[in-house]
């Protein structure tokens, strides 16, 4: 007879589970989430709704979560040479990336706007952005990029003509092959240099024509940041033999007879967050490049990707912060604290009312932004206004993302500090999107400049904010500020920032209190207009936090 027992001794149980939620999988992320489906229809993308639930089913999945977490558990490695000593430059990712990225390309998240030429689709795509941000994020920098060089590339018909089949296909396929093989493609971006960031002047990598005009180049430089560096191609900047303005260059990582280019990948970036995607640094060790626009306009050409990258770092921020309030809503309506509900008690309802108004002022801006976005080619007030508005909400929305984050991880306490809670990795991802495509000082001296240069684009924004005009006392008195603000030249850039931090929540509001509910618009109208506490979670006792906790929830209650 076994020494050992076989059925447990009550006498030591210790391990009986309570007070814990129910796992938060298997919830759809765009039907639940009734800030973006009602804005979806608003903004004229209703079309895509099946497309969209679709999407936000799956994304929501158990199984999609998984892939999430697989993805940012085994990183890339890089491997720099085969086992025979051949440089082959070459990053492995673990099954579950590619499975995201086969499943993202599929629905379109890469291309959506460039194969539906109908009313919008840039809004609809927006949707899929920030759904795919709140399960995998790496993911979105290849996707993102690819989506927003498409106006770049369209500018070179000869280029356009080489690279449309890629960019327009949706079949995820892996591997360095030439562009001409395969089915969907993905470009990458590759500016940053290690002596100027931002300051993209200063890059040193030079262009040494091979032929009469200087379309066809080689290029010998060192770029400091380069995401996504398995992509099929990068659009790039370089000087003409390292003088001048920089050039926009077009540099594939495949030639057309099969070789690899001479791009030489150094390392692999040890980031913060968005680890699963493989930020890299780079060499051109003579790299073969095509020009994309005039010469010595460079920056100008790439201007138009850049624009298309912040309206997704806004989607993708909104994403993130959506998946905290999710996270936070579920644990506090199953945990019980001091005999109620976490859900049940004013204090928490507070902090999680204020989040869930974070997450409704920037769904509302993002949405507008895309849809600016969509009407911008047939409109010239749409597409001023989509200049300087965007910058002015990846300014802000980026911004608040880290701090709303971090207090939906306080509401789950140290379940939420884990790693087996999403809620660490969301934190993580978080600052690379106010950092990404200009940090806040970049973002606020581009407002300024687009003040300035650009008048048309503030007038447009004047124009959004007048059409709320009306709506709320405290609001107009805001607009009144701005406007004041606007016409102190002088002192106006020491006190950017809180010109730009005035214009996001101006159109936040006035969005708000055209299209949300009134329980919600009036909220962020005395929380965020008429001032309150500093943190989030001290909202003005006067507010009824229930409609917004119940329009937040992601599940019924």
């Amino acid at each position: 007879m076994s020494p050992f027992p076989t059925r447990p001794d009550p006498r030591f149980s210790t391990h009986e589970v309570l007070n814990q939620p129910a796992p938060f999988e298997d919830v759809d992320l765009f039907s639940s989430d009734r800030a973006l489906c009602e804005g979806v229809a608003a903004y004229g993308a209703d079309w895509a709704r099946d497309r969209l639930e679709a999407f936000g089913a799956l994304a929501g999945s158990a199984g999609f979560r998984e892939l999430g977490r697989l993805a940012n558990r085994h990183l890339p490695e890089l491997h720099t040479h085969d086992r025979f000593g051949h440089r082959v430059d070459e990053v492995e990712y673990h099954p579950a990336w590619h499975d995201v990225m086969r499943a993202a390309m599929a629905h379109g998240v890469h291309n959506l706007p460039w194969t539906e030429a109908r009313p919008g689709a840039q809004v609809a795509r927006s949707a899929l952005h920030s759904m795919l941000s709140q399960v995998e994020s790496g993911a979105c920098c290849p996707l993102t990029m690819t989506f927003a060089c498409f106006p770049v590339v369209a500018q070179e018909p000869a280029l356009a003509a080489r690279l449309e089949r890629g960019l327009l296909d949706t079949r995820y396929e892996p591997g360095l092959r030439p562009i001409e093989t395969k089915g969907a493609i993905l470009v990458g971006m590759a500016m940053t240099e290690k002596q100027g960031g931002s300051d993209v002047r200063s890059n040193t990598t030079a262009a040494h024509a091979l032929d009469g005009d200087g379309t066809e180049v080689e290029l010998i430089g060192h770029k400091w940041f380069c995401s996504a560096p398995m992509s099929d191609g990068f659009l790039t900047l370089a000087k003409r033999d390292g003088e001048g303005a920089p050039t926009c260059y077009f540099v594939p990582r495949v030639l057309e007879d099969g070789t690899r280019n001479a791009i030489r990948i150094q390392r692999l970036k040890d980031k913060l967050g968005n680890r699963s995607n493989a930020s890299s640094e780079i060499e051109y060790a003579g790299a073969r490049a095509t020009r994309v626009g005039p010469e010595g306009r460079g920056i100008a050409t790439i201007l138009e990707m850049v624009q298309h990258t912040r309206l997704d770092c806004v989607s993708g921020s909104t994403g993130l912060m959506r998946q905290a309030l999710a996270q936070a809503l579920h644990h506090a309506s199953y945990r019980e604290v001091f005999g109620r509900r976490l859900a049940d008690q004013p204090m928490m309802q507070s902090v999680l009312a204020d989040l869930a108004l974070e997450v409704e002022g920037a769904t509302a801006l993002m949405l507008r932004l895309a849809s600016a976005f969509d009407r911008a080619p047939g409109d010239a007030g749409e597409r001023a206004f989509a200049r300087l508005a965007t910058a002015v909400g990846k300014y802000w929305v980026c911004k608040r993302a880290p701090s709303m984050i971090y207090e939906a991880m306080e509401c789950l306490g140290g379940p939420g500090y884990v790693e087996e809670s999403i809620l660490p990795r969301l934190f993580r991802e978080a600052p690379v999107n106010a950092i990404w495509e200009g940090s806040g000082n970049v973002m606020c001296l581009d407002v300024l400049r687009a003040i300035v240069r650009e008048p048309e684009s503030l007038a447009a924004v004047r124009a959004e904010l007048e059409v709320a005009r009306g709506g709320d006392r405290r609001l107009d008195e805001a607009i009144a500020r701005i406007t004041s603000m606007l016409e102190q030249r002088d002192a106006v850039e020491a006190g950017a920032r809180v010109l730009v931090e005035e214009l996001a929540i101006a159109l936040q509001a006035g969005l708000l209190l055209r299209h949300a509910p009134t329980a919600v618009a009036e909220a962020f109208v005395a929380a965020r207009v008429a001032g309150g506490g500093r943190l989030f979670g001290t909202l003005p006792t006067t507010v009824d936090v229930r409609p917004i906790l119940e329009r937040a929830h992601p599940v019924p209650a």
